[in-house]
């Protein structure tokens, strides 16, 4: 197995709260990490229609029956979630740390019956599929931030060597006949396949909620459902707009973002990675495999990423804003491999508007080289944990 940096902060977890939710996109590695971290818990996935009906029919003999004295892991949570009401009764009765692990693939948090429900007695862990520094510390990772696009991060492409081309329709079709169906009653799953690619032709984007629907046929209250369905199964993610006492005129609507470029590519129909370099949204590609790295890096330490972006009405933008506890760090992506004087040019507005100190401020292109300047610090793609950890941790 590729090792996870979220396994850390599962096991410390784990030893603090009775439940632990595990969540996250289908082929994420959840069910790979939890048996992994917790060897002696019993395990049943709820995939299995017969484990199904017998959780839904007589949900206390279901969890007698499967539990064993270190716990349980229910795999495919979010097929009854009505357990969640028996699994409260038990940890209110008697409280063991780490005792339930539930996986699921959809968002916990925004379903209040299951946060009720176990507030106080759940900790939510969400685990997104490979980032850069996992890669980089298996040897996997890609030499070329085309190929790292094109291929995604989703871990059975590197632990199977499964083509990208292979895998990705395949787990398009797979969540719209199955996880969608599921989650939502779409009665058209053409057309809702239709607005995930043109999500896909709108990355890096402002989001016009009433463009898309237009394009795609459908009203714009269905839209923003179909919005939703798409980030409660990590499929993008909206990049909301930075708030600040400067900003009067700044953009106020969020920008789209793929969780996964891989998918974002195979939605775009691009078949390998010199198609991704010349596509025309091959830098918003970048930006959007760089910026869900940053999501990942907190996710992997159980925090709740404070990510945004930055625009003005003039053009002026830091595509990426990473609200810290002691700093706020300024990011602007380029997609070019050579670093140019104008590299810092918006770093130099930046700093001019905002007053910030140059070394919360940086340029990350996608090359190789790292160069301090005095408007904030060019770095590579490959080394963009520097922004986010610690020196100490270097």
């Amino acid at each position: 197995m590729i090792g996870r940096n979220i396994r850390k902060t599962l096991m410390e977890l784990s030893s603090q709260m009775p439940v632990i939710a595990l969540v996250g996109p289908r082929q994420a590695g959840k069910t790979t990490l939890a048996k992994l971290t917790f060897r002696e818990h019993a395990y049943v996935s709820l995939e299995n229609l017969e484990n199904r009906n017998f959780a839904h029919s007589d949900p206390l003999q279901f969890l007698e029956r499967h539990r064993n004295s270190s716990g349980i892991i229910i795999d495919e949570f979010q097929h009854v979630p009505t357990l969640i009401s028996y699994i409260q009764n038990h940890v209110e009765k008697q409280s063991v740390k780490g005792q339930f692990i539930l996986i699921a693939s959809e968002n916990f948090l925004h379903s209040s019956s299951i946060t009720q429900g176990l507030s106080g007695h759940m900790a939510l862990v969400t685990l997104l599929p490979l980032c850069i520094s996992e890669l980089d510390k298996e040897g996997l990772l890609p030499n070329s931030i085309e190929e790292a696009v094109f291929k995604g991060s989703y871990p059975h492409l590197y632990s199977e060597f499964v083509s990208p081309t292979i895998f990705y329709p395949n787990y398009i079709l797979t969540y719209v006949e199955r996880d969608v169906r599921h989650m939502s009653n779409i009665s058209d799953p053409a057309t809702f396949k239709l607005f995930v690619q043109l999500c896909a032709g709108r990355i890096g984007q402002v989001l016009n909620t009433t463009t898309l629907a237009q394009d795609c046929g459908i009203s714009i209250p269905t839209a923003k459902s179909w919005l939703k369905l798409l980030e409660d199964s990590y499929v993008i993610f909206q990049l909301p707009a930075y708030k600040s006492s400067f900003g009067k005129r700044a953009v106020k609507s969020p920008k789209i973002y793929f969780y996964d470029t891989g998918v974002a590519c195979s939605l775009l129909g691009i078949e390998n990675p010199s198609q991704a370099a010349t596509h025309y949204l091959f830098g918003a590609l970048a930006e959007s495999y760089v910026i869900s790295d940053f999501i990942k890096y907190h996710y992997n330490r159980a925090r709740t990423p404070q990510i945004y972006f930055w625009k003005d009405n003039h053009g002026h933008e830091m595509d990426c804003i990473i609200v810290q506890s002691t700093r706020v760090c300024a990011l602007d992506i380029k997609a070019g491999k050579t670093i140019s004087e104008q590299y810092t040019k918006g770093l130099n507005y930046w700093k001019a508007l905002t007053r910030e100190n140059p070394t919360t401020s940086f340029v990350v292109y996608m090359g190789s080289e790292y160069m301090p300047t005095t408007a904030g610090t060019i770095l590579g793609w490959k080394s963009i944990d520097r922004i986010t950890t610690p020196p100490s941790e270097y």
